[in-house]
């Protein structure tokens, strides 16, 4: 196996270790781009594990990465949310991956320390032993079980309440799209937890909430009043969004807002609208997520 093809068969399992670090598609294939040049040249006869050896550039770029991320962060206009990828049906049948690159659990990563975020990824999502870990983040075996534990226990406290039905979340979606549409305030009530927080994210671009919503009543007026008006301009399109159902809105054919959501007990607990138009760029096409190395 050449170099081009050894890359390309870890390519989805790289760019998936990247993402889920950064929460950004455009840094990851930053990443990827560099692990590409650093992996170009190298012996293979000197490389005893490829996918180890591959995992571990990616994962020291994207914590620099990720570094350089904390700090644009901070000057953002208004909250900052992942960049949503239009997902494959196979993410979603993939229980535990859904569960880690939704928008929420991504959300829950931004808390941790970047070294905590890399571990904990490594360990918990792609299940890498910790000797591996230990040399991707340059810490001791040691000491990175006390972060993992320490990460876990972080992530517990904070993660969505449990495990989501795809089938929940469908007919909550088309409940909620259903209201939106016809502008059904009691409709959204019906179908909004009474905790349920609203994120919008335009970037000082697009016009979007300043700061996060919280409660139904507040967030079903939101909605009528804004989604509504802009749904009854373009049309509202059921997608797979990191792995769960999600809304694509369109104005005059162009995408203008991805909304995704969390669901608990049938019950939308979560919305996450992104409009900023430098985040869209991977809903014009599937972005194939993985686990596992590619066979060719």
């Amino acid at each position: 196996m050449s170099e081009t093809e050894a890359f390309l068969a870890h390519r989805n399992l790289l760019f998936t270790v990247a993402y889920e670090m950064l929460g950004s598609a455009a840094d990851a294939e930053d990443v990827l781009q560099e692990t590409w040049l650093r992996w170009d040249g190298v012996d293979l006869g000197t490389v005893e594990n490829q996918r180890a050896y591959l995992v571990r550039i990616t994962t020291r770029l994207a914590l620099t990465r990720l570094r350089t991320l904390g700090r644009r962060k901070e000057s953002y206009v208004g909250p900052w949310l992942p960049e949503p990828l239009l997902t494959t049906p196979d993410v979603a049948e993939d229980v535990e991956l859904a569960d880690s690159v939704s928008m929420a659990m991504l959300l829950v990563l931004e808390t941790l320390t970047p070294t905590e975020r890399a571990v904990f990824v490594l360990r918990e999502v792609f299940d890498l032993g910790y000797d591996e870990i230990a040399e991707a983040v340059d810490k001791s075996p040691a000491a990175v079980r006390q972060i993992a534990h320490r990460a876990r226990s972080h992530v517990a406290a904070r993660r969505p309440r449990g495990e989501v039905s795809h089938a929940d979340s469908r007919h909550a979606l088309e409940a909620f799209q259903k209201a939106v549409e016809t502008g059904d305030l009691q409709g959204l009530l019906d179908i909004l937890a009474p905790d349920v927080v609203f994120l919008g994210d335009g970037g000082g671009v697009k016009q979007a909430v300043p700061r996060p919503i919280t409660g139904a009543d507040k967030v079903a007026r939101l909605l009528a009043a804004g989604v509504g008006r802009l749904a009854s301009l373009g049309s509202l399109q059921p997608v797979q969004v990191n792995g769960y159902p999600a809304l694509l809105l369109r104005l005059d054919g162009e995408v203008d807002t991805v909304i995704a959501m969390r669901v608990d007990d049938g019950l939308v607990t979560g919305l996450y609208a992104v409009r900023n138009p430098e985040k869209l760029s991977r809903m014009a096409q599937e972005t194939t997520l993985s686990r596992a190395t590619s066979r060719s």
